[in-house]
């Protein structure tokens, strides 16, 4: 269950939601699967050396392992180290990974439900808007310009 193609990625880090830690940035999107996906992102610039980098990105993926069943489902989150040489432990990743994961995917949520309402509001305008330039150009359907169909 791993994130492996830039475009995913690109897509996570382009409409998910952050939430970050002591020890690590979140990024969560939903991904329409069943199940939740990792990705890592531990680059050179943080960690020169590849001991290090590895050595994170091994902590990562167990504290994901450990934790997938209480992991909110159908995501796909994105670890980043929160800072340069941090040296966590595997519980202090594990309880900052299920704090965090459940924290973006509900400000993912909270940003695709505002979109949503957004989108209704403006359609509802829309439709709004073209029933006014209706009654606008025909008052009442019928009726002859000049005369008051209401009085005869």
């Amino acid at each position: 269950h791993r994130i492996r193609r830039q475009r995913d990625f690109d897509r996570a880090y382009r409409e998910g939601s952050r939430a970050k830690a002591r020890f690590l940035l979140v990024v969560a999107v939903e991904n329409g699967l069943g199940h939740s996906r990792l990705g890592l992102s531990v680059g050179r610039r943080i960690w020169r050396g590849a001991v290090q980098r590895n050595r994170v990105r091994r902590l990562f993926r167990e504290a994901f392992r450990l934790n997938f069943g209480a992991l909110p489902e159908g995501v796909d989150l994105v670890l980043i180290p929160a800072a340069p040489q941090i040296r966590p432990t595997l519980d202090e990743v594990s309880a900052e990974l299920l704090m965090l994961s459940h924290k973006a995917h509900g400000r993912f949520l909270e940003k695709r439900r505002a979109g949503e309402a957004a989108l209704a509001a403006e359609s509802a305008l829309g439709a709004e808007s073209a029933l006014g330039a209706e009654s606008a150009q025909d008052p009442l359907p019928g009726a002859q310009a000049g005369t008051n169909p209401e009085v005869t």
